[in-house]
């Protein structure tokens, strides 16, 4: 298995990062118009468009949304079916989740300026957010946990989540995380069509503030057509992984890590950096031989051969500034002291500290969310968190005569910008008397 070799010391490292990490999914047109003409036809014929979308793509018959609906005995009822030890599981992962996005939580505050002015904000939780679920040969009960504990820690009013049962098959895992998570409505609808339906409402689905939630190219590019009418998480690339090696953890070890991304898909990107060049050479050889120990083998295989590598630098400290570089989604700091390296990264959307804090901890069950920046996007974006489903108000109180001291200064400014209805507006208050109204 070939697998691509960067070193920093080369005249060329610069350019040969820059083409490892270029990543361009293409502008497909026919893809968009598609997209666009189910939003459309979902905008204008509400539940009608929904049920023949959903009869055309998930091969559901003689169905209406009243059988599309999910209601929360069902959810209760799959929680009950599961194993044991999945319950066990789900509801260990969402007491760690719920627990770790309380301290997210933003306030209310306030203060009195000199002036006698009041200032503050206040932070309002969003009334209905939309959380997509891919389904099909896959469940993601994760999925289901990371995107609505943290909209109803919160304090979302109503969480309704769609989530397509192609064939009508639906798995308990999915349900059962809709009840351990909080999910107050669900119906059985994908793709761009549960996109419009959460964005639009219909006679049947509300109309919500924001959708979150992975799904394939035709979820993505609906959840960027209807931004701007609601809001969005963001428009996820393909999984990342970077692992920063000081020589020293087990090659088995890092070379699984670098395969449960490449697993992902074919465009998944897995990149060890580390100054020991022989401790890269004993890691591919357990690439190759773990790898076929996978069920999806080919999967990461073509994904490794493609946009996987190992990066030789010559110290920690370059590390350090190269996967600074890559901004990856996860970054891995699998050397003796994680914390003496934490200060040097600026960005990457979760940092795991040590050898023995592999990143699917991360996936399932440490408690922060999985939810993270790709491409690059690092840089200026955060994991999905609190903060993304609450909304901020600034508060202004003025007092007679605060108004006064600030309408004088506020006039002239509008008056420099040539808006005399502004200007005005503030000088009635520089005129008034403490009687309220009186100029």
């Amino acid at each position: 298995m070939p697998m691509r070799r960067l070193n920093s010391s080369d005249k060329r490292f610069d350019e040969e990062l820059d083409a490892l990490l270029a990543w361009e999914e293409g502008d497909d047109r026919e893809l968009e118009e598609t997209v666009r003409a189910i939003l459309d036809r979902v905008r204008a014929e509400g539940d009608a468009a929904v049920l023949a979308y959903t009869h055309k793509f998930d091969r559901v018959e003689n169905t209406t949304m009243a059988s599309l609906a999910i209601s929360r005995d069902r959810m209760e009822a799959a929680l009950e079916r599961i194993p044991g030890d999945q319950r066990e599981a789900l509801e260990s992962a969402a007491a760690r989740i719920r627990e770790f996005h309380q301290r997210q939580k933003e306030k209310d505050w306030s203060y009195t300026d000199e002036s006698g002015t009041l200032l503050g904000q206040k932070v309002t939780p969003l009334d209905r957010v939309g959380v997509y679920i891919p389904g099909g040969t896959a469940a993601y009960p994760s999925t289901v946990l990371m995107n609505t504990i943290p909209a109803k820690v919160a304090g979302v009013g109503e969480v309704v989540m769609a989530v397509p049962s192609p064939g009508g098959e639906l798995h308990d895992l999915v349900l059962a995380a809709a009840a351990v998570a909080g999910v107050d409505v669900a119906f059985t609808v994908g793709g761009a069509q549960a996109v419009g339906a959460l964005a639009f409402g219909t006679e049947s689905v509300p109309p919500v503030d924001k959708i979150v939630g992975p799904g394939n190219r035709y979820v993505a590019t609906a959840k960027r057509l209807v931004f701007g009418r609601v809001g969005i998480d963001m428009i996820a690339g393909p999984s990342e992984i970077a692992v920063i090696s000081d020589g020293t953890p087990d090659p088995d070890w890092l070379a699984m890590d670098l395969l449960s991304q490449a697993e992902h898909d074919e465009d998944a990107q897995a990149i060890l950096v580390s100054p020991d060049a022989g401790h890269m050479d004993q890691v591919l050889a357990s690439l190759r031989s773990l790898l076929e120990t996978l069920n999806r083998a080919e999967i990461a295989r073509r994904s490794l051969e493609n946009r996987g590598a190992m990066i030789h630098v010559q110290d920690l400290a370059e590390a350090a500034r190269v996967t600074d570089r890559i901004a990856p989604e996860h970054l891995e700091l699998a050397v003796a002291d994680p914390q003496s390296l934490v200060a040097d990264i600026s960005h990457a959307g979760a940092i795991f500290l040590g050898r023995h804090t592999a990143e699917v901890m991360g996936d399932y069950v440490a408690g922060p969310n999985h939810v993270l920046p790709t491409e690059g996007t690092a840089r200026f974006s955060s994991p999905l968190g609190v903060y993304d489903f609450q909304k901020r108000s600034s508060l202004i109180g003025c007092s007679p005569e605060s108004a006064r001291e600030l309408g004088h200064h506020a006039a002239v400014l509008a008056r420099a910008e040539g808006l005399t209805a502004h200007a005005q507006s503030a000088e009635y208050r520089v005129r008034a008397d403490n009687k309220e109204g009186k100029q």
